[in-house]
């Protein structure tokens, strides 16, 4: 345990660190928000006691302390007076004093020559902890060695005559982290750890100020959460009641099976997992149930589940909610966000959770351009996901062009920090090393939760796949009117929005996609479930967005070509709970060019393996498609050279890496998007006429507003601006004002050609 050290500042002057109230006996000691930062209270537990639970609470400490000796500056302190016009007469004061860049330059002056590499990596986070980790040489003035340079030895010297004995510190040892294989695998942990303390520091500087500045919000905190063996409990009730109110059909029993499996698994030793599920066999609820297991097991912290889509992670959310009940009030964290993640705005910052729960819900993108991110706001909540049991549902959706930094990352989290992480997919573990693909997880890393995978998928097996070949708009239009009950998922909102139109006119159909704001998409797929239950007609036309994670169940599914994976996905809202002897899964080529990058090339190889398979989605054909087009992509595994921002000091390892650059590099969607505010429905007038009430917009109006906003791309953005069918309402939040660019059925309209029905404007 970190001892509470107490220090002695050598200057009888008293320095601030914060000012509030009407003057300084107001105002926050320096040095007392150094010790905050540092060693934490009851309430939280500082620097260090973050980052123990990775075996670097010295490190932690020391940044405590020294993070902010630059406010021991004469400027700082003169600034501080002179913004509560205390000193109105200081008139050459800058209107901002970096405070951050002389607690690393002392480090690096205190430790360079002996342990260059500690020195680097705490200059990193000190220099950081406001402006965000930064690169190490390139030619902005912003870099750190240009920084470090800068800083003048006689400022240096003059801060510590004010400082106190912190500055005496022991050198904090390198944890003995597990290395890896060579040079470029340990500058990346290098890197990785320094970040990770990055996030211990910034948290805890949040936090602290937030005590003093805004002691009401701090006391929010506090709010009691669950345990995990309390979410455990709750959720082995949900599911006892489930397998007692369920009926007694095969599919049934092999989600019973699937589970005992799931829990049975929780006692193995902490690493890699796959958990290889057909869709359809309950993986959400037995995946959650082994992760509390193993957490509980194995005295973990929480549990991360990591999806795909930002719709089902809405979907999930519900569910566990619905699983766990009360519970989940202050035990569950759903962090997501239909606003552009990659700026500060305030949306972002609403979103920057600390994870600090015992269940969170998020995306890929949250979770994993975290892990590669350099500002403060996404940092903050790193520290956190040591110790965790990451789920990452449908991983075999990770992009091609990232998957090198992404199982690195991975990797360093299950061997240095105490992470579990199990690889959820319909399919098979796409990302296990083989000799073509050396960047995979070792298969002695990897255990199976599930005994006999290929006899699950044949016992699952609820559908008959044909592939038909070149389908006309007319003739596929034919086929899906005599359908009583269908589904359509085609590759692109334009293509669904037309073939939606068309359909309409031979009788009732209903259209899906991401053109819909969320509470649009939430309740048509409700009205879809209710009129399948009711058995009435029920044709749908889709995106994507229906195929991962949405459970619905139509008899008959039609599939415009694409990956092996998709088309298992769409395959899995056939005949879900085997209710015919055999679901119609129909696989098509369109007339429709297919979209550039990803999707078009998983529907070529899809395309040339379908001919060599019987059952194109078997798992055999599913590991040959996974070769072509994961295995045999050498040079694309890093496109945008993430790795190669991560470089080191031959001989010392002191990291040299290019924070910042990475950041910027590692975007899992790399279109710019911009969010429209979609006043749907009488909810969503309701928000739009609160959010014009005032531009003081409290937290739960624009947390409510995220169920109305929909993405579009930066060009669409650019016409809806110039043609003033957006306003920005006290400049920063955009809502839809023109009456005809959002249809009851279709969404935002963005092509013109695609004409609105005035009659169903809704805005």
């Amino acid at each position: 345990m970190t001892r509470k050290r107490i220090f002695i500042s050598r200057s009888r002057t008293m320095y601030y660190a914060h000012t509030q109230g009407n003057g300084p006996e107001d105002w926050e000691p320096l040095e007392e928000h150094l010790r905050l930062v540092a060693l934490g209270d009851d309430q939280f537990p500082g620097a260090a006691g973050f980052a123990k639970k990775f075996g670097a609470a010295d490190f932690g400490e020391l940044l405590g302390w020294w993070h902010d000796l630059g406010k021991f500056a004469p400027q700082f302190q003169g600034y501080l007076r002179q913004q509560n016009g205390l000193d109105s007469h200081l008139e050459n004061l800058p209107g901002r004093v970096d405070h951050s860049t002389a607690g690393a330059a002392f480090a690096v002056q205190r430790f360079a020559d002996t342990h260059p590499a500690v020195a680097r990596i705490l200059a990193y986070c000190i220099a950081g902890h406001h402006a965000g980790l930064a690169d190490w040489d390139t030619d902005s003035d912003a870099c750190l060695q240009q920084r470090l340079n800068a800083k003048k030895p006689e400022t240096i010297a003059a801060l510590k005559e004010a400082c106190g004995e912190f500055l005496h510190l022991p050198l904090p040892p390198l944890p003995s982290l597990t290395p890896g294989t060579d040079n470029a695998e340990r500058s990346f942990q290098l890197a990785f750890f320094t970040r990770m303390l990055f996030s211990c520091l910034v948290d805890a500087d949040y936090l602290a100020t937030e005590k003093f500045m805004a002691p009401e919000t701090a006391g929010q905190r506090r709010e009691q959460q669950p345990l995990l063996a309390e979410l455990n409990a709750a959720l082995d009730r949900c599911l006892a009641d489930k397998r007692s109110q369920s009926e007694p059909t095969p599919v049934n029993a092999i989600r019973g099976d699937i589970l005992s499996e799931c829990q049975n698994a929780a006692p193995l030793r902490p690493g890699f997992f796959s958990l290889t599920v057909p869709t359809g066999g309950g993986k959400t609820l037995s995946s959650l149930s082994f992760a509390l297991r193993h957490a509980l097991q194995h005295d973990l912290d929480r549990i991360i589940y990591a999806i795909p889509f930002t719709s089902i992670v809405e979907q999930n959310a519900d569910v566990f909610r619905a699983a766990l009940g009360d519970l989940a009030t202050t035990g569950l964290v759903e962090h997501h966000s239909n606003f552009d993640p990659k700026k500060e705005t305030p949306w972002n910052r609403l979103s920057a959770e600390t994870w600090n729960a015992p269940l969170v819900v998020t995306t890929n993108i949250q979770l994993l351009e975290s892990l590669f991110a350099s500002r403060t706001s996404r940092c903050r909540k790193l520290h956190n996901i040591a110790r965790s049991v990451i789920i990452l549902d449908e991983s075999q959706t990770l992009s091609v062009e990232l998957l090198h930094p992404c199982l690195s990352a991975l990797r360093e989290l299950v061997r240095n920090y105490q992470c579990s992480v199990v690889l959820c997919t319909a399919t098979q573990p796409a990302l296990m090393a083989r000799d073509d693909f050396k960047i995979g997880i070792p298969a002695n890393e990897i255990e199976e939760i599930i005994s006999k995978p290929a006899a699950l998928y044949q016992s699952l097996k609820r559908v008959q796949v044909q592939y038909v070949g070149d389908l006309s708009d007319d003739d596929l239009i034919d086929q899906l009117a005599s359908e009583q009950q269908v589904l359509c998922i085609v590759n692109t909102t334009r293509h669904a929005a037309e073939l939606y139109q068309r359909l309409k006119q031979r009788g009732q159909a209903v259209h899906l996609s991401a053109r819909m704001c969320p509470e649009h998409r939430s309740k048509t797929i409700k009205d879809i479930k209710q009129s399948l239950d009711d058995k009435k007609p029920c044709r749908v036309i889709s995106t994507q967005v229906i195929e991962a994670g949405v459970d619905i169940d139509f008899p008959a599914v039609y599939r415009a070509i694409a990956g092996f994976d998709s088309l298992a996905q769409a395959a899995g809202r056939c005949n879900r709970e085997g209710r015919h002897a055999a679901g119609k899964v129909v696989v098509f080529a369109t007339e429709h060019p297919l979209p550039h990058g990803h999707l078009r090339q998983t529907a070529e190889t899809a395309q040339e393996l379908i001919p060599l398979y019987d059952d194109f989605l078997s798992l055999d054909a599913i590991e040959h498609y996974f070769r072509k087009h994961y295995w045999q992509h050498q040079g694309g595994w890093d496109r945008p050279g993430v790795l190669s921002s991560f470089r080191s000091d031959s001989g010392s390892f002191a990291p040299l890496a290019d924070f910042r650059s990475a950041e910027q590099k590692f975007q899992l969607i790399p279109d710019e998007t911009k969010p429209v505010i979609v006043p749907w429905g009488k909810t969503g007038r309701r928000l739009e006429r609160q959010l014009r009430k005032s531009p003081f917009v409290s937290r739960e109006i624009r947390q409510q507003l995220q169920r109305y906003t929909v993405q579009i791309r930066q060009f669409y953005w650019d016409r809806f601006v110039q043609n003033h069918w957006v306003e920005l309402v006290y400049e920063q939040y955009p809502v839809l004002v023109d009456s005809l660019r959002y249809d009851d059925n279709l969404g935002i309209g963005l092509d013109d050609q695609i004409l609105l029905d005035p009659a169903q404007s809704v805005v």
